[in-house]
């Protein structure tokens, strides 16, 4: 089911759904999609969209861990080295269960210490050995010369050499909506842009929520014999509508990635990792979509629903990327610049058990609210699992099966065949380049995308980008896109790619929406100013 209207009728019916879901990130869809799969009566509300949070603004990276893996062997934390372990396995699943929206990527650390060598490369040998029969290959030493003929934008003065190893990389806002699509297909009832109001009590007890849709206005009850609060870095603000005296649960702090042309990036579909600056960050330049991705920043930060760049952070990134490479790089280079939160626990003695891993907890309130707060996107199928197996327990809940997400193909992913990107440029006739996008994109639900670029939505989006302008219309009408920056953000990543590419495809895109759905002169104007401050936040 891909209407909108009938899921929004669904949620209206007055039935008590089992389980009430509140936030569509990845932890959110994934417990939606975990619990549907298990026979349970499923409802969840997204007040923006999909992926409109942290879950759509991080490095891209489907990873086990590598400094979590450092602090378990440093400290030896078990805790940290299930982290690893678990996080590692939940790689293997993802490349399986999502093989056209996740890659195999090799990664390279340089070292400019001698006392590096051996420790980098048995750390990285144990991260091998962690990942067991879901490895993605086995991590081998450069020597200095090696690395430079391979990685020739690397500082040479001082480079002893490197380790080579794998992880994983991903589309993460298409991965969201996967879920989200795969968990409507499960028989959840889903719907983006359905803000809680505040919630319903019988007895001091939580037994629903009160929503309002976004764009009409309407108000409604949805009843549920469980509420979960999966709101990522709004979490705390759900608790306190819950529980004005509730002690905060998390520290958030915001992390900034800059978008540079593909010269920039390394060779070869391979990115290159700085495990430490000289403040304790990590720094990542990878391939991306035809770009380079640089990141990440760590700052203190307040919950909000769009963070802003800040010259302090790129400077930060501009200044760590000259130290480690001769790349030429100058300011105005800069394609994209976006900001996201990442949600900390700060009191892990929130966890209502010590078997949770230490990334995510897992917290009661006293009238039966449940938040799942912390982790990570790699693990967000193991904080869905965890976070389902809780609420049967405590609410009584009764599925019909056990967990079995590990199983379940997502949306696009069930037919899917690596190498049919030709055919479908060759039977709807159009460029290599978009025909390799739209696969990997949509996965086998490609052809469908391709039927509506027909006519005058054949044609690119942009010059310069495998988008084509009949994505949009797919995206109207069957991927729930309400708002300009749901497509230009998330349903393609053109603003977070080309920001001065968005805001020239952006009067295309509000003219069709209007079209298509039957927006006033008014409603566009708003819909204009909220995308102009959507785009002008990252630079």
């Amino acid at each position: 089911m891909t209407d909108r209207g009938a899921l929004l009728d669904k949620l209206m019916k007055g039935n008590t759904f089992d389980l009430l879901v509140i936030g569509g990130g990845a932890t959110g869809c994934g417990i939606a999609l975990d619990a549907a799969s298990r026979g349970l009566q499923v409802a969840l509300a997204e007040q923006g969209d999909f992926a409109c949070g942290t879950s759509g603004r991080s490095t891209k990276l489907l990873h086990g861990g590598v400094r979590y893996l450092e602090a378990a062997l440093l400290h030896f934390d078990r805790v940290q080295f299930n982290l690893v372990r678990d996080a590692l396995h939940e790689r293997g699943v993802l490349l399986g269960i999502a093989p056209h929206l996740c890659r195999r990527l090799t990664l390279a650390t340089p070292l400019y210490s001698c006392a590096e060598v051996p420790y980098v490369f048995a750390g990285l040998k144990i991260y091998d050995l962690l990942a067991g029969s879901a490895g993605l290959g086995s991590s081998r030493f450069l020597g200095r010369a090696e690395m430079l003929a391979r990685f020739p934008m690397l500082k040479g003065e001082g480079l002893k050499g490197g380790v080579l190893y794998y992880d994983g990389q991903f589309n993460d806002a298409r991965m969201n909506l996967a879920l989200a699509l795969t968990a409507i297909g499960e028989g959840a009832a889903v719907a983006n842009h359905l803000e809680v109001v505040g919630f319903l009590n019988r007895d001091g007890r939580i037994n629903g929520a009160r929503v309002r849709e976004r764009f009409s206005g309407r108000q409604w009850e949805i009843r549920a014999r469980c509420v979960v609060n999966a709101c990522g870095p709004s979490a705390d603000r759900l608790r306190l509508m819950d529980d004005p005296d509730a002690a905060p649960l998390l520290q958030v702090s915001s992390g900034i990635h800059i978008v540079l042309p593909r010269r920039f990036a390394p060779p070869d579909g391979a990115g290159i990792t700085i495990p430490r600056t000289e403040d304790g960050r990590v720094l990542f330049i990878l391939p991306w979509l035809g770009g380079c991705l640089v990141g990440t920043t760590d700052e203190p930060a307040s919950p909000c629903a769009n963070p802003a760049v800040t010259e302090h952070d790129v400077d930060y990134l501009l200044r760590h990327v000259g130290r480690y490479f001769d790349l030429g790089l100058d300011r105005c280079e800069i394609r994209a610049a976006w900001a996201g939160l990442r949600p900390l626990v700060r009191d892990l003695s929130a966890a209502d058990t010590a078997k949770l891993a230490r990334d995510h907890v897992i917290s009661r309130s006293p009238s039966g609210l449940i938040t799942i707060a912390g982790g990570k996107w790699t693990t967000y199928r193991k904080m869905a699992l965890d976070t389902v197996d809780y609420a049967v327990r405590v609410a009584g809940l009764a599925p019909a099966r056990q967990c079995r997400t590990d199983r379940i193909i997502l949306w696009g992913g069930e037919g899917f065949r690596p190498d049919a990107a030709p055919a479908l440029a060759s039977e709807y006739g159009i460029s290599p380049e978009s025909a390799w996008h739209l696969h990997r994109s949509y996965g086998d639900q490609a052809p469908r995308v391709a039927e509506l670029c027909s006519g005058p939505f054949h044609e690119p989006l942009l010059p310069g980008h495998p988008y084509l302008k009949g994505e949009l219309l797919y995206a109207l009408r069957r991927e729930f896109a309400l708002q300009p920056a749901d497509f230009l953000v998330r349903r393609i990543p053109l603003a977070l790619l080309d920001n001065r590419g968005a805001r020239a495809a952006a009067p295309f895109v509000l003219e069709t929406m209007a079209r298509e759905l039957g927006w006033d002169e008014g409603r566009l104007a708003k819909e204009r100013q909220e995308l102009d401050l959507r785009l002008s936040l990252a630079l």
